[in-house]
């Protein structure tokens, strides 16, 4: 419970960078592109350092790698803000300041990336297997709270100035850490950190290469709707630049509630399989994705985005369960930071891909959604075939 409670502040954070960053770079002139890219920097790191961090939880313990990614997180969602005020203010022209957006972004892929990998073996560690995955649910459960959380603190912080929220859950981030710090018992044995870094764990790993491809179709599925739903509020369904982050939050909400109710009540009441979750998830992103295409008006945002956060909320945990099963008990660590890449690896795809496309169509982004939702599907039942054999 106190790292489902330290992963809110987290969640919080990703919201309110998806919420307010479109409106921010309107207002600074950065096109999609460029904000796509302040992503995928961080998400380039992320890929790097989350298998390190995962890895050195296994040696170091798992609440000091815990403590240094809610304490990076925390210095640079500040960090971001305060660049953001600069600029705003005269202070900071564009190039200077849209380099430091991007760096202060990197202290968040470099060391924000510690956090998810260690939490998830924590949990791997003090779990058993017809526990895992639901487990491993209410952590998502705890980050996607935060997301929930985030729009509406958002609408409600916005009476205080454009960037309030970026401070607000920086010193939220201090204080997760704080209470971590202070509470989380450790599992392993830190006279471990004297010996040397267990093996890296490869990505063509035949036990995990197949959930590696799932949670990377996946990431690229969520990033690029993530960033590109508050373009297409303003461009495609003709909403104000002012009032876009309010609505746009909302449904943001919808999206997080949807997977929050999905991690906290459905998996942890039927105990579903990992394949049996992504499966589901799967076919649920399809009708998503669908109404996502042939929608124009708010309503039918609102909706999608409420099918599509229930498909991210069964797909995810089934795969980090499903990874979390098929290794051995100290390679967990390992694990859980090659897996945590696979969200980073869609956001850094995101600019390149989901950006290119928004620009030639607003839509395309979620053709390509469709195509990989229906991939995932297809991984399952091929994986169904195999086992009826």
């Amino acid at each position: 419970m106190l790292l489902f409670t330290a992963l809110i502040s987290v969640g919080m954070g990703q919201s309110l960078m998806f919420a307010l960053l479109p409106p921010v770079a309107r207002s600074m002139g950065l096109s999609e592109i460029q904000v796509g890219a302040i992503f995928a920097v961080s998400a380039v790191l992320w890929v790097v350092f989350s298998p390190y961090w995962g890895q050195r939880s296994d040696v170091w313990g798992r609440r000091p790698v815990i403590l240094m990614g809610l304490l990076g997180y925390a210095v640079s969602m500040a960090a971001f803000g305060l660049v953001v005020q600069a600029n705003l203010a005269g202070w900071l022209s564009l190039l200077p300041a849209y380099a430091a957006m991007i760096l202060a972004r990197s202290v968040f892929g470099f060391f924000g990336s510690a956090t998810v990998p260690a939490a998830q073996a924590y949990v791997a560690d003090r779990t058993s297997v017809e526990e895992r995955a639901s487990q491993i649910a209410l952590q998502g459960a705890g980050f996607g709270l935060g997301v929930t959380i985030g729009p509406g603190a958002v609408s409600l912080l916005l009476v205080f100035g454009l960037l309030t929220p970026f401070y607000v859950v920086a010193a939220l981030g201090v204080l997760s850490a704080l209470w971590v710090g202070l509470r989380l018992p450790e599992q392993r044995s830190p006279e471990a950190g004297r010996g040397p870094l267990p093996r890296r764990m490869s990505p063509r790993d035949p036990r995990v290469l197949p959930l590696l491809l799932i949670g990377i179709a996946l990431g690229i599925c969520q990033s690029t709707t993530m960033q590109t739903v508050g373009f297409y509020a303003i461009d495609v369904l003709g909403m104000p630049v002012a009032e876009s982050a309010r609505w746009v939050g909302f449904a943001l909400m919808g999206t997080a509630a949807a997977g929050l109710f999905v991690q906290l009540v459905v998996i942890r009441l039927l105990k579903p399989s990992p394949w049996t979750l992504m499966g589901a998830g799967g076919a649920v992103g399809l009708a998503g994705f669908t109404l996502m295409i042939v929608g124009n008006s708010y309503p039918a945002l609102f909706l999608a985005m409420v099918l599509l956060g229930l498909s991210f909320g069964l797909v995810r945990p089934g795969t980090v369960a499903g990874a979390s099963l098929a290794v051995e008990w100290n390679e967990q660590g390992a694990v859980a930071g090659l897996m945590n890449t696979t969200g980073a690896i869609g956001v850094m795809l995101a600019p390149f891909v989901g950006m290119s496309l928004y620009q030639f169509m607003p839509r395309a982004p979620y053709l390509l959604n469709l195509v990989l939702s229906g991939v995932i599907c297809g991984f399952v039942l091929l994986r169904w075939k195999r086992q009826a054999r």
